[in-house]
């Protein structure tokens, strides 16, 4: 009798346990993203706050001329972007623009950096830019293997007459975890297969390490 018993407080005291496990993770399932998610913006945010008032000068900056409110920074430094993109758009603006991009692109190492780092920008926020718009699928790196990839765009002419092949496609290769990460490659048109799930979808796949599915699969899955 007393072993039953005991039995039965074990199972019951296991249950408990099990439940409260189950709880706790479902809690931290919930919280964590969502926290870390708003920690990280106003990290940035409180980054970015005391990096632009930074710019202001000493005597402007003084807590009897303006009083510290916070966000300030940020305001002041949207509006000093949005009114330099405002002057750069008029013909002198642009003058000066061109202006110093001949003088950066004469410039030994920094203009290679320069170069580089405006075409990224102008392909990241140019709204007709189609790079990364597609997540595909390739073998690599040898037959029965595959890995999710991203469609960069076609390449080169020279590349293509030096491969002597016109229907190649440039494809970026992610890392995982880190997608930022990755390389290059070349892949024929006809060994790519291209993917029904989003770029995002995609993403985080590779983030996730593969455990965090697409939304489509997650509704088949819940229909299932």
């Amino acid at each position: 009798m007393k072993t039953q018993k005991t039995e039965k407080k074990t199972s019951f005291f296991g249950y408990v346990i099990s439940k409260l496990k189950t709880y706790l993770f479902t809690g931290i399932l919930v919280t964590a993203p969502v926290t870390i998610t708003f920690y990280m913006a106003y990290e940035l945010f409180v980054w970015i706050d005391k990096w632009s008032r930074s710019l202001i000068p000493p005597q402007f900056a003084a807590k009897d001329f303006i009083p510290y409110i916070p966000g300030i920074g940020v305001i002041v430094l949207i509006a000093g972007l949005i009114l330099i993109g405002m002057f750069t758009t008029g013909f002198i603006g642009k003058f000066f623009v061109r202006l110093g991009d001949f003088i950066v692109s004469k410039m030994p190492l920094i203009s290679s950096i320069y170069s580089l780092l405006k075409q990224l920008f102008e392909t990241i926020f140019s709204q007709k830019s189609q790079s990364f718009k597609e997540a595909v699928l390739i073998e690599y790196p040898r037959k029965g293997l595959w890995v999710i990839a991203f469609l960069a765009g076609p390449v080169t002419s020279e590349l293509s007459e030096k491969i002597k092949n016109n229907d190649m496609l440039s494809v970026f290769v992610p890392t995982t975890p880190n997608p930022t990460s990755g390389f290059l490659i070349f892949v024929a048109q006809k060994d790519i297969i291209k993917l029904d799930m989003s770029v995002e979808d995609a993403l985080k796949y590779i983030v996730s390490c593969g455990i965090v599915m697409p939304e489509e699969e997650k509704q088949k899955h819940l229909k299932k």
